[in-house]
């Protein structure tokens, strides 16, 4: 009987809270991501579209300003690159963090801060619309900025500052998750050639680094780098003034490059998935919500040219095939690592689990080749719709 509860640990391993909030927090975190990134679209859309109302009126250019300036699109060259320019940045934090910890602090307190606001800024303009007018306040070279952004990133700034000086988990979960939303909403995959490079060679990075640094640098380097705390800025400047007192109450800092949550069954025990294990899937699910949300246009503006409708749409779209692979390449990764009792690369699992079926589903429906290089150019309608 003994021998059976120990065949079967890691299927309760599964159920403990920590596990659970990680599925449900890194999901919830790419639909979130993924649903700001199309609203983000349609509304430079529209803009776009009064603009050039605005110019066939008045028959003058108007300075265009929308997001899409703010979002980068990824190209082939750039998705080729990333997983080196990662692997470069890797070893510098392996070999350099004694050194310029101080400065990584800073600048993920920067940038963290940043993201957070971003995170928040629905929930503020929900709480401000009653009072406000929604009028943007000047200030200066700093630029021009609503109520609802103030208050987001007032709340952003009070949040890192109590991280700072607690260097509390569930603080730095926070600043984790507005980087992770922030990244989905921002970078944008142009297609599906474009996906599989990047999510192919992130897979190859993982599994290097997690499986095959330890023996080139007698440690597994990923492992080594996600978990190491850095010294509290606070900290070292109060030690610089001489400030002993302050010194004992700064606690060191993890940096959020991951999400945490320790469980509640196991004292001690924690659960723990690297940003890029969310982020990274979920720029490709961010790209399929947006064609499966372009394809449906295109539909319904066939639909209105006379064209006769497909004769039956799919229930299960492109971005509920991924999301369930991704669901499916987590359970993966989390029985492995129960089961090895050991870190596993988790885009190890997440890619073929995400990409194999999107690549399928693809090719079934006619709409691989579409996909793979110019999934947004409009083509001129056929008197005949394929289904």
């Amino acid at each position: 009987m003994a021998a059976t509860q120990a065949d079967y640990q890691w299927a309760y391993s599964i159920m403990d809270s920590s596990r659970v909030s990680t599925f449900l927090i890194s999901i919830l975190l790419i639909v979130y991501g993924s649903f700001r990134s199309l609203n983000m679209e349609q509304e430079a859309r529209e803009r776009e579209k009064e603009r050039e109302k605005t110019m066939g009126l008045t028959g003058l250019a108007t300075n265009n300003s929308s997001a899409e300036n703010r979002v980068q699109t990824l190209d082939t060259m750039q998705a080729l690159c990333l997983p080196l320019g990662a692997s470069v940045s890797l070893l510098v934090m392996f070999f350099f963090f004694d050194s310029m910890q101080m400065l990584f602090a800073i600048c993920t307190a920067i940038i963290a801060t940043v993201a957070l606001a971003f995170l928040l800024l629905p929930m503020c303009q929900y709480i401000i619309r009653p009072c406000s007018d929604g009028n943007k306040i000047s200030f200066g070279v700093c630029g021009r900025f609503t109520g609802a952004e103030l208050l987001s990133f007032s709340l952003a700034l009070f949040i890192v500052c109590i991280w700072v000086l607690t260097g509390h988990w569930l603080l730095m979960d926070a600043m984790g998750m507005g980087l992770c939303v922030a990244l989905i909403a921002f970078v944008r995959l142009p297609s599906l050639k474009v996906s599989t490079l990047l999510l192919t060679g992130l897979l190859i990075y993982d599994v290097f680094w997690v499986f095959f640094s330890s023996y080139i640098f007698n440690t597994n380097v990923m492992v080594k780098v996600a978990t190491r705390p850095a010294e509290n800025p606070v900290g070292i400047v109060a030690r610089k003034l001489h400030l002993g007192g302050i010194v004992k109450e700064a606690p060191k800092l993890s940096l959020p490059g991951k999400l945490v949550f320790p469980s509640l069954q196991n004292s001690g025990h924690f659960s723990m998935l690297g940003l890029g294990d969310i982020v990274m899937p979920g720029l490709l699910l961010c790209f399929v919500l947006r064609y499966d949300a372009y394809k449906k246009s295109q539909l319904l503006h066939l639909g209105e040219t006379g064209l006769p409708p497909p004769r039956h749409l799919s229930k299960v779209s492109y971005f509920h095939c991924s999301l369930i692979g991704y669901f499916l390449g987590l359970l993966t990764a989390t029985v492995s690592a129960e089961v090895f009792k050991a870190a596993q690369p988790a885009l190890l699992y997440l890619v073929p689990f995400t990409l194999l079926p999107l690549l399928t589903m693809a090719y079934l429906k006619g709409d691989l080749r579409r996909m793979w290089s110019e999934p947004f150019i409009v083509h001129s309608p056929s008197k005949h719709l394929e289904v």
